[in-house]
């Protein structure tokens, strides 16, 4: 199945989406009480809809997570990758959070922010945690299903930590309206049993800057998910990305610029089709000052 959450100019809501048909069917009731079932098994069984039907083209995509969850952020996990940023394997995995407030739709424009002059991006597996507490016996069992993440990044600001304290993720990750996610959820049971084994691709403007696969992860879905739990619980629709392989600007010098367009794939699931928009002023520039009058 596809899930997908979505608005038409009203209020957020979920529905299950056909493709071949190109239709949505809002979902009824609450993610919180409907994700686990599907999540154990249920299937659509697990579902009721409600009102009618809308067409895929009438709706705009929203990302898919509610925004009392956590956006959680997996990095370092894939070999290649950090080779362009010259750094050894780390003995465990990194993770850190992102703000609700980077995350746009599957097709929204990616805002350039004003702080940087290194704007990259990172195609990523995402994984939808649908249980209300993860087995860690069994972690995969947790997971509802699969997006695609483009975990765009200011690199300059991630180099501007202080000496001695580490890089800033927080602003090299949180900027606002950067990073799509959708366009929506592809359910675990789509896929084989274990750790996805998936095609990732980049392109920027039709060019491809990152190609790969999630099997080159150092650490799979499932360890991901137990590391970053026993540190922090997840909770239902909460989302992990799970790394991004080689390719990224910080690595090829080839970072994103205004108008380029970005698409972010990852087989079996969709693709995020984003333009990035011009570069915002800072507040108090004479171009932001104009622009509120």
């Amino acid at each position: 199945m596809k899930l997908a959450r979505c608005t038409d100019g009203g209020a957020p809501f979920w529905a299950l989406v056909d493709t071949g048909a190109g239709t949505v069917k809002p979902i009824a009731g609450e993610f919180s009480d409907w994700a686990p079932r599907i999540t154990r098994g249920d299937g659509e069984s697990a579902l009721s809809f409600s009102g009618a039907g809308r067409l895929l083209s009438e709706v705009r995509l929203l990302p898919p997570i509610e925004r009392v969850n956590r956006v959680v952020i997996a990095g370092a996990n894939y070999a290649k990758h950090l080779v362009e940023f010259g750094l050894k394997p780390p003995s465990q995995p990194v993770a850190f959070l992102k703000a609700y407030g980077a995350l746009i739709g599957a097709y929204d424009p990616i805002r350039y922010p004003p702080l940087t002059d290194e704007l990259d991006h990172e195609v990523e597996l995402v994984a939808v945690i649908g249980a209300t507490s993860v087995n860690l016996d069994d972690p995969l069992s947790s997971v509802l299903g699969y997006t695609v993440g483009n975990d765009v990044s200011a690199r300059d600001l991630q180099r501007s930590g202080a000496a001695g304290i580490g890089m800033d993720l927080f602003a090299a990750k949180s900027q606002d309206q950067t990073t799509g996610v959708g366009p929506w959820i592809v359910t675990r049971d789509e896929f084989p049993p274990g750790s996805p084994k998936l095609g990732l691709t980049l392109r920027v403007n039709g060019e491809i800057r990152q190609d790969s696969n999630t099997s080159e992860m150092t650490w799979d879905v499932g360890q991901l998910i137990c590391f970053v739990d026993e540190r922090s619980r997840f909770s239902c629709g909460d989302i992990l990305f799970t790394g991004s392989p080689a390719g990224v600007g910080m690595g090829t010098g080839l970072f994103l610029h205004p108008g380029d367009v970005v698409e972010a794939a990852v087989e079996g699931i969709g693709v995020l089709k984003n333009i990035v928009s011009e570069k915002s002023p800072r507040k108090g520039d004479p171009a932001s000052t104009n622009a509120q009058k």
